[in-house]
């Protein structure tokens, strides 16, 4: 494992504490950022012919789609609505990555920026801060 140096230290210890102390919506809105970078490395990846490359990155937008399927709240009707939607997405992931279809994870990002966009304005609704970008 390399060494980190006392920059690379300091942000990840960040990173951390920025995870440790966020709500749950704002736990929602960093997983769909995460899918949106690992979706926007693996498009450059298949661009760049790295096939493990793009299988790595669709794999970890997997988990994050399967982790927010598992998170669901099911007792909420609009649970079903974004089950289908996770559903749907995850299948699609799986298609991208068998076949390394930029077209596919085009698709695939076009729907988590909407969903990304979506959510942001439910937590301003809320009253939920949101750091522009």
């Amino acid at each position: 494992m390399p060494v980190m140096t006392p920059q690379q230290k300091a942000y990840a210890q960040y990173q951390n504490n920025k995870v440790m102390t966020a709500s749950g919506p704002e736990l929602t809105l960093m997983l769909y950022d995460g899918a949106i970078k690992f979706l926007n490395v693996a498009d450059y990846a298949i661009e760049k012919k790295d096939v493990q490359k793009a299988h790595d990155n669709l794999i970890k937008t997997e988990k994050i789609i399967d982790y927010l399927r598992n998170t669901l709240d099911m007792k909420y009707s609009v649970a079903q609505d974004f089950e289908n939607m996770y559903s749907y997405i995850y299948r699609r992931l799986i298609e991208a990555n068998l076949s390394k279809d930029k077209e596919i994870v085009a698709e695939i990002l076009q729907h988590m920026h909407a969903i990304r966009d979506n959510w942001i304005e439910v937590m301003k609704a809320n009253h939920i801060y949101v750091k522009e970008a």
